[in-house]
């Protein structure tokens, strides 16, 4: 990246993403499928949520284009994922091809071959990167894992947790996601979940909350049955335990972002486990979904505490307010790994409370769990 202009690209991005990011998605889907019609079969029926991931994933990208310890191992991440569409390293040139007549169509007079230039070496990077990826494990792992739910247990009216089985280990490390296709519900369509449990056999256990217009949360909440099928995704994420570190532990979770953070707490106790203290956020006392299993861990394990902090319930007697002020304001963090995993509103106001009250921020790892 030594050679291409970040700074205008960034600006350059802003610059067309004000045309709003529906109308700029639409355009390049249109130009791909029109152009490269082999490509359509490649995304789901409904287009609709795919757009919102194509601009989330260009934000995070142009965001972090001059950024490469943060930028590289997401793209990898996305390259070895991309396998579950049939993506091949064919098909890189034909989307970034899309991407620059997308970018240059909205760009108006400001566009400049100066531009094209640089986005066309920045992409060529990010392609280079993602399809390097996947081909390296393209002989050692499949594309997905299949998989049938053994147990649906609906905790509330929109929280379901899941018990799903691998024909073959699946190699995520705690704290990381995998996408999940409902193949027998809803084929095609993709969403990010993390598994609640540590890696190490078959079963894999799925907090999934229905989301307003998502057709995967909306299968595996509402419809889902023990027997039906389901398909896996790569791993991806960075939210994982720092192997070097012996620093005591902060985990800050909001409705199923808890899911992670169990993960994490199962890796610990079979490492032998070290100080943690977790800290789990909810609006209501119906949404404190896991309730059970948080009191068995605190008392199965004396090196972790368990805190629930409940934001907008008055029944509640316990730690009122926003997780993210209540962790703050208890103080005494610096010298601990943190982790955070919730919405994005959440994620951004509790990484924020902690840096300010004294929290490096490269002991912080955060993951989101919208859309994008």
């Amino acid at each position: 990246m030594a050679d291409i202009d970040t700074a205008a690209l960034k600006a350059n991005f802003a610059e067309v993403a004000g045309h709003g990011p529906d109308v700029v998605a639409q355009y390049f889907y249109s130009y791909l499928f029109l152009r490269y019609p082999e490509t359509r079969d490649m995304f789901p029926p409904s287009m609709a949520k795919q757009r919102d991931r194509l601009v989330g994933a260009l934000v995070r990208i142009v965001t972090n284009v001059d950024n490469v310890g943060e930028l590289v191992p997401y793209l990898q991440d996305l390259g070895r994922d991309h396998r579950k569409f049939g993506t091949l390293a064919g098909h890189y040139p034909a989307v970034g091809e899309a991407l620059i007549t997308t970018l240059r169509h909205f760009s108006g007079d400001a566009w400049t071959e100066a531009l094209h230039a640089d986005w066309a070496a920045a992409y060529g990077i990010v392609a280079d990167t993602m399809s390097t990826a996947a081909q390296q494990v393209d002989e050692s792992e499949p594309a997905w894992w299949e998989a049938d739910i053994t147990e649906v247990d609906l905790r509330t009216f929109d929280i379901a947790v899941l018990k799903v089985r691998t024909e073959t280990p699946h190699p995520y490390v705690a704290g990381q996601s995998v996408s999940v296709e409902p193949s027998t519900l809803r084929p095609r369509e993709w969403r990010l979940y993390t598994p609640a449990n540590a890696p190490g056999g078959l079963e894999i256990e799925l907090h999934v909350r229905l989301i307003d217009g998502g057709p995967v949360s909306t299968a595996l909440v509402r419809s889902a049955a023990p027997g039906d099928k389901l398909r896996l995704g790569p791993p991806i994420g960075q939210m994982v335990l720092d192997p070097a570190s012996t620093r005591p532990l902060l985990l800050v979770g909001g409705s199923t972002g808890l899911a992670p953070l169990k993960s994490i707490v199962d890796q610990l106790a079979r490492d032998g486990g070290r100080p943690t203290h977790l800290y789990f956020g909810a609006r209501s006392v119906r949404e404190i979904y896991d309730r059970k299993d948080l009191d068995l861990l605190a008392e199965r394990y004396p090196w972790l505490t368990v805190v629930i902090v409940i934001s907008d319930d008055i029944r509640w007697k316990g730690p009122r307010g926003l997780v993210g002020n209540v962790v703050a304001n208890a103080g005494g963090w610096s010298s601990h790994d943190v982790l955070v995993c919730g919405s994005p509103a959440m994620v951004k106001f509790t990484v924020a409370k902690l840096i300010a009250s004294g929290v490096p921020e490269n002991q912080i790892k955060f993951e989101d769990f919208g859309d994008a």
